[in-house]
């Protein structure tokens, strides 16, 4: 009965059913006891090890962290059955704060399970970037959260391997190679005659082109429509697969990072900021890691890649402690720019932003030969835009990706493949139009 009931909600938030409650317009809250249990759900560790690093609980709040993975929906439906019974929950259990990512976030920004940051004292500041306020803002732009992060994200290259295919591995240089996606395929063939790959992912591009995508996966006729740019993608994969230009591994796949150790023979990685502490281990390896042989540039298009939003729940007893969460994390200079010189994020805050990219004496070294990776990502950060997105685009991003990775391994032919994703596409979400 609960999965029922959270397909429900899921239902309900698609087509914007849910009316705005007293705590998601904007006004002030009662004032009221606060509580001594502060519930977030989440799907992974990264925030909590920030949280636990740079904020201080204050004295008597238990905080207490319910984690359950992203993959397959999952962390979705864990949360919607938690908030339907939100109401009906003791002040202890009931959620106070959630996190939600890129392509779900409108899913609860625009239901009445989220409340306005103002009701608790919460302003924006003028030093975080737009897109992110807009993506955690309802259709009336009633914002409901915030970003401890800004994700503009790059073309993280191996320098030895760019000087051996390029003859140069100064970033200037690299980026005049592949600085559209015409160079960028013909670098390809260049890096296979060299016994290279170009990407180690048959999906590692795709969001360089997605979050370049001028209209969403859905029409206002409930059509599922492919924009030029994911078909662009398609196109440029089958290429890639077909001349041995890429793996046919997922992004989150072993074959893939394994890709990342010394011995690795792929010149290009897309990420952002993120990127190198969740999926750059193997390049830290202190035996087989090769820090140091690393360098971004901004690649054929500026794109972003996730970020993580900070969402305040309705019926949240802990107001307070919320209020003081969010100005940690976007507000606070000193815990922003830790954040870039200890954990190698590129935060929420133009003014640390700005503070580390006009700093000649600063480097990444971590990863990088030393290179201001925060000043690369600074001159990205501006052109990205908050556009075409809807509340289905992370399983239909994903699925297409799973989908089309089964003809890429060969286990089934090309027609198949698509007329599984739209097989799929019906089974996940019925009102969805599909090509016959």
């Amino acid at each position: 009965m609960k999965k029922v009931f959270a397909i429900l909600l899921s239902v309900l938030m698609v087509f914007g059913l849910a009316a705005c409650s007293s705590g998601g317009g904007g006004g002030k809250e009662e004032t009221k006891e606060q509580g001594k249990v502060f519930n977030i759900y989440a799907w992974n560790e990264e925030f909590k090890g920030f949280f636990e690093k740079y904020y201080e609980v204050p004295e008597g709040v238990t905080v207490n962290w319910i984690i359950n993975p992203s993959d397959g929906g999952v962390y979705q439906q864990k949360l919607d059955e938690a908030l339907l019974n939100q109401d009906k929950a003791a002040d202890d259990e009931k959620i106070d704060m959630f996190l939600a990512e890129a392509d779900y976030i409108g899913k609860y920004v625009d239901s009445d399970y989220t409340m306005d940051i103002t009701s608790f004292g919460y302003q924006n500041a003028d030093t975080m970037y737009d897109y992110t306020i807009k993506a955690a803002s309802d259709a009336n732009g009633v914002c409901k959260g915030v970003s401890f992060q800004c994700c503009p994200a790059a073309v993280i290259y191996r320098k030895s391997i760019a000087k051996d295919v390029l003859g140069t591995d100064v970033p200037e240089e690299v980026q005049a190679k592949i600085d559209s996606w015409e160079k960028f395929d013909a670098v390809a063939a260049e890096a296979k005659a060299k016994g290279y790959y170009m990407t180690a992912s048959f999906a590692e591009t795709f969001r360089a082109f997605s979050n370049n995508c001028t209209s969403p996966w859905v029409d206002a006729d409930n059509n599922l429509q492919f924009d030029d740019q994911i078909t662009a993608w398609m196109d440029q994969t089958d290429n890639y697969i077909k001349n041995g230009y890429t793996l046919t591994a997922g992004v989150w796949d072993a074959e893939k990072t394994n890709q990342m150790f010394k011995d690795g023979k792929t010149m290009c990685f897309f990420g952002p900021a993120w990127y190198y502490n969740f999926c750059m281990t193997n390049a830290q390896d202190p035996a087989n890691g090769c820090v140091g042989d690393w360098c971004i540039v901004q690649g054929p298009q500026a794109y972003f890649w996730g970020g993580t939003w900070l969402l305040a729940a309705t019926g949240s007893d802990n107001t307070e402690m919320l209020k003081d969460i969010f100005e940690t994390f976007t507000t606070n200079e000193e815990v922003c720019s830790k954040l870039v010189s200890e954990d190698n994020q590129y935060p929420n805050n133009t003014a640390v932003v700005d503070k580390f990219a006009n700093d000649e004496s600063y480097g990444n070294t971590a990863i990088l030969d030393g290179q201001n990776d925060i000043k690369v990502f600074s001159e990205l950060a501006g052109n990205i835009k908050w556009e075409n997105h809807t509340n289905y685009d992370q399983l239909l991003n994903e699925g297409l990706q799973n989908k089309l990775q089964e003809y890429y391994n060969g286990s089934v032919d090309k027609e198949t493949a698509m007329k599984n994703f739209y097989n799929y596409v019906k089974e996940t979400y019925a009102n969805i139009n599909v090509p016959e």
